[in-house]
């Protein structure tokens, strides 16, 4: 004879298995781990110019990441490659990553530089927080071209010879 224990079944027990699956720490979801890569970013005044940091960690961006300024935006592109050496576990997300900003209007591509160090792109754009330089009013000259004259007033229509 075999003795089965009972046990209080807990009516919630699914449900709160479900919403630790959906909502509990990344590291349970591997799946997402290996996409979705999309580095921090923060934008800073310093002075009259804006600074651009990304946290790119692992990225080597001198192959996979571009800076770019295209119709009046900041565009940063680039890719975190993974390593696949076999490991079963990681919280560390991989992927191609696309970041824009919007430029002033009268910011150009000349104004840009970018730098790296310790896992952070700086991007300074130099004079966005200054203000656009407004529209210079400047009165310009109208020249006239010469009076035409008519023959019946030229010189040598109206000259009559008196020596006859």
């Amino acid at each position: 004879m075999s003795i089965t224990l009972w046990t209080r079944r807990d009516p919630f027990a699914e449900f709160d298995a479900l919403v630790r699956r959906s909502f509990g720490p990344v590291a349970t979801r591997p799946a997402e781990t290996r996409r979705n890569f999309t580095p921090a970013a923060e934008v800073t005044r310093d002075g009259d110019d804006a600074v651009v940091r990304l946290e790119v960690p692992g990225v080597d961006v001198e192959n996979d990441v571009t800076v770019e300024v295209d119709a009046g935006q900041l565009v940063v592109r680039g890719e975190r490659r993974g390593e696949h050496d076999g490991r079963s576990f990681s919280e560390v997300r991989y992927g191609s990553f696309r970041r824009t900003f919007r430029l002033p209007e009268h910011v150009g591509a000349d104004a840009v530089t970018a730098s790296y160090d310790q896992g952070v792109l700086s991007v300074r754009v130099a004079g966005a927080h200054t203000a656009p330089a407004q529209p210079e009013t400047r009165r310009i000259a109208i020249t006239t071209a010469p009076a035409a004259e008519s023959p019946t007033e030229s010189p040598a229509a109206s000259t009559v010879d008196h020596t006859a």
